[in-house]
């Protein structure tokens, strides 16, 4: 790949320009450092120019033997959106795990001269190749740790920013005792199967939410990592896939419920096609006890069928209540409408497909055009008859999920 910085400078301001045109870019200060970093230097050699500007594209860099990525330049537009969750300025000392070269040299222009900017990474192939391009590309003033990421880097503590590039499925305690009072927490957050980029401000021992994005993200490694929990349906066709919430341990249990009664409730709440139900998953996920994902071999068209269309072939919202299971269906009424639905397994088949279905009719009444939740981060010890919301337990963290109150009638305009 040529290395020539002023054949890139086009592809380089239409990148920002279309970053700022989706509002992944808002401040001045941030388009300014996307335009000073030449991102092709951080791609591997094979990778085109046009490849490396767009916004989308995420560059694999390292990846095992069955191809599962390890390591990675994420997309421009999700760079510049945690960056701008995390209000990185001048001046600050920010902390970044998960290291690639490419952010890290993005916030060195965010946080000057006068700032400081470590990132750190478990592999020392990756923090290796990011300090040779670090260096290559003038950020020498970066600092390259190897360790692990769940200790954070108490070396170079504390920090007004902590910026993690990786999927966590829990929040250590280094992360928020590095965090100066105020300071803010960026991370890929998986809850419940979901992961969002959450970014928190720390309040005490607390961390409380103030923005959310879609994202994707390599998943963590070391003492951080926190595998999934499959249970497997059909064969292995059909999988419901767990994190917080207790696995069932026997899965001829609900492999019976097939055969043990079914039932499909409409809701009557339709969207456009191609309209994001990103609340909904995230309603469902915080507020439905026993919630689960459910994923399917969709090239399988008798089992498609019998599973009445799921919203998602991988990762559709499901519930669990003992031997029977429930999920988001759809239909069509027409060629641009998805009407919602619950189908279930099972003896309780009838009723939990009916329980799944008014948190559908609720999240379309009450939140669906509402800002979404906020996130509260208490320590694991935290006392939850206390805490006010749906709560989500984990090893480190307890997460109390708060939505706001829809308006009263007295609220509405007159």
């Amino acid at each position: 790949m040529s290395t020539d910085v002023v054949s890139d400078e086009p592809l380089r301001t239409a990148m920002v320009e279309r970053l700022r045109d989706m509002g992944a870019i808002r401040r001045d200060e941030v388009a300014a450092a996307f335009l000073r970093v030449p991102r092709h230097l951080f791609a591997p050699e094979a990778t085109s120019l046009e490849q490396a500007y767009d916004v989308e594209a995420v560059i694999r860099t390292k990846w095992t033997e069955d191809g599962t990525t390890i390591s990675s330049v994420s997309a421009p537009q999700i760079q510049a959106r945690m960056v701008e969750q995390a209000g990185i300025t001048r001046g600050m000392r920010v902390l970044e795990i998960g290291s690639g070269g490419y952010n890290a040299a993005v916030i060195a222009e965010l946080v000057g001269p006068d700032g400081q900017i470590t990132t750190c990474d478990i592999d020392a192939e990756v923090t290796d190749r990011a300090s040779r391009l670090l260096d290559e590309a003038g950020y020498s003033r970066v600092t390259v740790v190897l360790g692990d990421g769940e200790l954070g880097c108490p070396q170079f503590a504390p920090f007004d920013a902590i910026v993690v590039t990786v999927e966590a499925a829990d929040v250590p305690p280094a992360w928020i005792e590095q965090l100066v009072e105020g300071g803010s927490l960026v991370a890929p957050l998986r809850v419940r199967g979901l992961t969002r980029s959450i970014g928190f401000t720390k309040a005490g021992d607390r961390l409380v939410s103030t923005s959310k994005e879609l994202c994707g993200f390599v998943a963590m490694q070391g003492a951080g990592e926190r595998p999934r929990l499959w249970v497997p349906l059909r064969d292995g066709k059909v999988r419901l896939r767990f994190d917080e919430e207790p696995c069932p341990t026997d899965p001829g249990v609900l492999d019976r419920a097939f055969e043990a009664g079914q039932a499909q409730t409409w809701t009557g709440v339709t969207v456009r096609s191609g309209e994001s139900i990103d609340t909904l998953q995230t309603w469902l996920a915080t507020t439905a006890d026993g919630s689960c994902l459910l994923s399917y071999d969709k090239d399988d068209k008798e089992l498609a069928d019998a599973l009445a269309d799921p919203v998602s072939h991988s990762m559709c919202n499901a519930v669990v209540d003992g031997d029977s299971f429930a999920y988001l269906t759809r239909r069509r009424p027409n060629e641009d409408t998805v009407e919602l639905g619950s189908r279930a397994f099972g003896p309780n088949a009838d009723a939990l497909a009916n329980t799944l279905a008014d948190l559908v009719r609720a999240w379309d009444r009450d939140h669906r055009h509402g800002p979404g939740p906020q996130y509260t981060i208490y320590p694991a010890g935290a006392d939850a008859q206390g805490l006010d919301g749906p709560v989500v337990t984990k090893h480190h963290i307890k997460i109390v999920t708060v939505w706001p109150q829809p308006p009263s009638d007295s609220d509405a305009p007159r």
